[in-house]
């Protein structure tokens, strides 16, 4: 199948602003979101209490900034997404909680132009697994570790697959299940062909093996449930 271009899936969260703007409408489809979002920030802040400057990649209408903030006031955050409608709308909402600046980028992390060695956290909320092939894969986090401070640390949740193809299916029918009891067949099969024609998410142990490849000095699952993760590396 082919998949989604970039543009096609900038339309896509374009179009779906207030929804992804509430945690339980917007991340619906996604096992244990909440939780995720609560695991992987308050990581951060042990790990970093005195952070200063946060990046969150494809920031969609600003859930996990938010919550980083509830955590760590008055950060320094530059909020990275595809879609100019949901930078807008995380722009509003961030800018009402923190008193330092905040930069809105729109364009995809892996062109864009940010400093090296800049950022104390770096969070991934649900966008890593739009990345491609492996070339793709390790570049992007190549640059996510050049633009972290030392000590600094990248935190991420997100959909991925099993490196066992038969336990790969076997997660996969368990959350396709999880799918119909939440909305039905129908939902269900919305949801699988979207992520079927848009994404490409990698395994746990692959992306774990890959920060520590790039440089990481640290690694850690936090929670895994089924197809989706919380995890993180730091410099």
């Amino acid at each position: 199948m082919q998949k989604s271009t970039i543009t096609e899936i900038r339309q896509r969260f374009d179009n779906d602003v207030e929804r992804f703007s509430n945690l339980d409408t917007g991340q619906l489809s996604t096992i244990d979101a909440s939780i995720s979002l609560e695991l992987i920030t308050e990581s951060a802040k042990r790990i970093i209490p005195a952070a200063s400057t946060l990046l969150d990649i494809g920031c969609g209408a600003g859930n996990y900034t938010l919550m980083m903030l509830s955590k760590i006031p008055n950060l320094h955050c530059t909020l990275v997404d595809l879609s100019k409608p949901m930078l807008d709308k995380a722009y509003e909402r961030v800018s009402q909680v923190t008193s330092n600046k905040v930069q809105v980028i729109q364009g995809d992390i892996r062109s864009i132009e940010l400093p090296n060695n800049h950022f104390d956290i770096i969070l991934a909320g649900a966008v890593l697994h739009h990345l491609r092939d492996d070339a793709d894969w390790e570049t992007t986090f190549t640059k996510l570790y050049q633009l972290l401070k030392p000590g600094g640390c990248l935190m991420i949740s997100d959909l991925i697959t099993q490196d066992t193809e038969v336990l790969n299916k076997y997660t996969w029918e368990k959350y396709g299940n999880y799918l119909e009891n939440t909305g039905g067949k129908e939902y269900r099969k919305k949801v699988l062909d979207y992520i079927a024609k848009e994404d490409s998410p990698r395994s746990l142990n692959y992306q774990l093996d890959l920060m520590k490849r790039v440089g990481f000095s640290k690694v850690e699952i936090l929670h895994k449930n089924l197809c989706f993760a919380a995890f993180g590396g730091i410099k």
